[in-house]
């Protein structure tokens, strides 16, 4: 279909907009916090005469997000973080909706960075950011408009880095919130949501058996572990490299093989990147991997992977399945998977709603709290109060119907006294 371009939105085909609704729905089965969440700010219009942009992924359940902003009062206008990443038939509902919405799967970078353009243009009051590109942009060539901000949200430990940079330098003209860093994000979102999504991109792309392959996972931080975890759990053989010792160190106490990326180079039969850093498998790692060994990255952008360095050096590139190409070096064949863009987002559908619900609960909290704090906060990366932490993770237990001990008053005043003894 040809892509539909009015001054509100670019997607696909507006047609798929049906089938939109149904995966958006779907979705909202498990999304029953920020379904809450968007009933009060229905009654409550905390966004009223407020723009707001989010530069994420167009999934389902980022749709949901969306429509709880709009709910909120909100004017909203929505591009993809991932040339990869975006559900057509969402971005077409998202339309429906009132929803501006600039995003087309496997749309080129320069669509990209001009949907990056088309947000900035917006003159947003608030941005929802997954990885920094529009706060970056927006800083770099618009330092006037930066300042008008109220504030911007970040979902990404990579958008988060490059924020405490904008910091650090002095450039960063408005609050951030990194909502990455909330443990109901992180601690769940990163480490079951990319380790089960992880895994499903690569089955999805390849059809390979797990049991019994080497696995070689590039980063132990939330996200490692989880997919870690979930390859030993089909059966595979994991190693772990890493460069923060204690991070190697808790990954061999979890029962991991820890090596190099050297070591592990010529052993694995998948390797999968996590690490938020550049060229982590480089042109030399390539050289040194086995015939069919398959390669893909999970983390936010595709310089975990020197691909040119690759392209250049191999003797053919061949598209073999949906989201697998092959580079021919020499006798020897590597397979990169979805063009070494998040795997579980180019050949799958991204995290399980369930999980997804907690991160976005952030987020709209997060957006609430910058325009409750505006003209308070400093001009810094700040993590959301610990106290919001807590009511969506009991708001999560009640709605999963798991109920929980409470201290009784003895309890507390011993946890609070430091005269009562043994």
């Amino acid at each position: 279909m040809t892509t539909k371009t009015q001054s509100n939105f670019e997607v696909k085909d507006l047609s798929l907009k049906t089938q939109g609704e149904k995966r958006v729905s779907w979705a909202a089965r498990e999304m029953d916090v920020l379904a809450q969440i968007k009933e009060r700010m229905r009654r409550e219009k905390p966004f009223a005469g407020k723009k707001i942009v989010a530069c994420v992924h167009i999934t389902t359940e980022t749709a949901n997000l969306a429509t709880t902003l709009q709910a909120g009062g909100g004017e909203c206008l929505l591009i993809a973080s991932n040339p990869l990443s975006t559900q057509d038939d969402v971005a077409a509902w998202l339309v429906s909706q009132g929803i501006s919405t600039f995003a087309i799967k496997g749309e080129s970078i320069e669509t990209y960075q001009s949907h990056v353009k088309r947000a900035i243009d917006f003159r947003p009051d608030l941005i929802v950011d997954d990885g920094a590109d529009v706060v970056a942009s927006l800083l770099q060539n618009y330092p006037e408009e930066a300042k008008k901000l109220i504030g911007s949200t970040e979902e990404t430990t990579t958008g988060i880095v490059r924020l405490k940079s904008m910091e650090r330098e002095g450039a960063l003209s408005f609050p951030a919130i990194a909502v990455n860093d909330s443990k109901t994000k992180f601690m769940f979102d990163n480490r079951y949501g990319t380790g089960q999504s992880t895994l499903d991109g690569i089955l999805r792309a390849t059809n390979v058996l797990l049991a019994g392959k080497i696995v070689v996972v590039i980063g132990f931080g939330w996200c490692g572990k989880g997919i870690a975890q979930r390859a030993r759990g089909l059966g595979a053989r994991v190693i772990v490299t890493e460069v923060d010792p204690i991070k190697a160190l808790e990954a061999s106490m979890e029962g991991f093989q820890v090596s190099s990326i050297e070591e592990a180079a010529g052993l694995g039969d998948f390797f999968i990147t996590v690490t938020g850093n550049r060229h982590v498998v480089d042109l030399k790692h390539f050289q040194m991997m086995k015939d069919q060994a398959i390669v893909c990255n999970s983390g936010h952008f595709d310089l975990e992977l020197n691909l040119q360095a690759l392209g250049e050096s191999a003797d053919k590139v061949t598209q073999v399945r949906n989201f697998v190409e092959e580079y021919q070096l020499g006798q020897k064949r590597i397979y990169v998977l979805g063009e070494g863009r998040l795997i579980n987002l180019a050949a799958a559908e991204g995290h399980p709603s369930c999980v997804m619900d907690l991160s976005f609960s952030n987020q709209a909290l997060a957006l609430e709290h910058l325009v409750k704090e505006q003209g308070r906060l400093e001009n810094k990366v700040h993590n959301l109060p610990e106290k919001i932490d807590y009511e969506l993770a009991k708001l999560k237990l009640v709605s999963l119907g798991i109920k929980i001990d409470e201290l009784s008053p003895e309890m507390q005043e011993y946890l609070n006294s430091w005269k009562i003894g043994t």
